[in-house]
């Protein structure tokens, strides 16, 4: 495999006692304690009353942490290709209608169906965003976030443009918990983009129209597939959001990230193998 590079403009971070990429940076250095707490969830801007008042836990999730990366990037998004990596979508949603299809009528409203398929979040981002670019969705379990990243990156280098990448999972209500118990909601949002020039004159990445993005990124990221085992995070409360929440397993890179320190992150992918992701933290 081809070595990817790519520069990280922008981050976004909502989990159990993880308020946003900004408020989480001592807990994931290391010099604050770690409290979990169930995460918060607001209500994200830009979408009309009607679409407001469709969202699921899911969608919400997805649409604020791609806010706050865009918004620590300085980009508009309405330009922005997007990858949106998620283990299983919408549970609750996926509930409601099981339980619908259960009933002896057999029932389910148009707005469980319109936010049953999986690239529901993407669609409600083109709506907030008024974005009209391209958008993937995509799923691969347990490995869903090394799989989005493997996107986005090869999007990157091979388009030459800025892409954002938004991982999230939520729990599913029981019973389906009993059988995929994802135990909070999580989700993690990058801007990455064309590796920097400090030569060109021109700092805008091929295909992006709007934003003039960030004067500095905040590392710089070269991913290719290896065998080594993936990494785990030293306390152990963490370790065990990692483990259980598929988009969780971001977290080794984002506390490299936050460390600000040079070094390799293992990530667990498919067959056994893992994303082996260089960091270059910012100078």
């Amino acid at each position: 495999m081809v070595k990817l590079c790519a520069d990280i403009e922008g981050l976004g971070l909502l989990g159990p006692g993880l308020d946003g990429w900004t408020n989480s940076g001592a807990v994931l250095e290391g010099r604050s304690l770690y409290v979990r707490q169930p995460t918060n969830v607001p209500i994200p801007d830009g979408l009309p009353p009607a679409e407001r008042r469709r969202l699921g836990l899911v969608v919400k999730l997805a649409l604020n942490v791609g806010l706050e990366a865009i918004a620590t990037a300085g980009v508009e998004p309405d330009a922005l290709p997007a990858v949106f990596a998620s283990s299983g979508g919408d549970g609750q949603n996926c509930h409601e209608i099981c339980q619908g299809l259960a009933n002896d009528e057999r029932l389910i409203s148009p707005t469980r169906f319109h936010n049953s398929v999986h690239n529901a979040a993407a669609g409600y981002w083109s709506i907030a965003t008024r974005s009209r670019a391209a958008s993937n969705a995509l799923c691969a379990f347990d490995w869903s976030f090394a799989a989005g990243l493997l996107e986005a990156m090869t999007q990157v280098v091979v388009d030459q443009t800025r892409v954002l990448l938004v991982a999230y999972d939520a729990p599913y209500p029981q019973p389906l918990f009993a059988k995929r118990p994802i135990p909070e909601a999580f989700g993690v949002a990058f801007v990455l983009a064309p590796l920097r020039d400090a030569s060109s004159a021109s700092p805008e990445p091929h295909g992006v129209a709007t934003g003039v993005g960030s004067s500095a990124t905040l590392g710089r990221l070269t991913l290719e597939l290896s065998d080594s085992p993936p990494d785990r995070m030293g306390n152990a409360e963490l370790e065990a959001l990692r483990a259980s929440i598929p988009a969780a397993r971001a977290l080794p890179l984002l506390q490299q990230l936050a460390q600000r320190k040079a070094g390799v992150v293992n990530i667990e992918y498919l067959d056994g193998r893992s994303l082996a992701v260089e960091v270059v933290p910012c100078s």
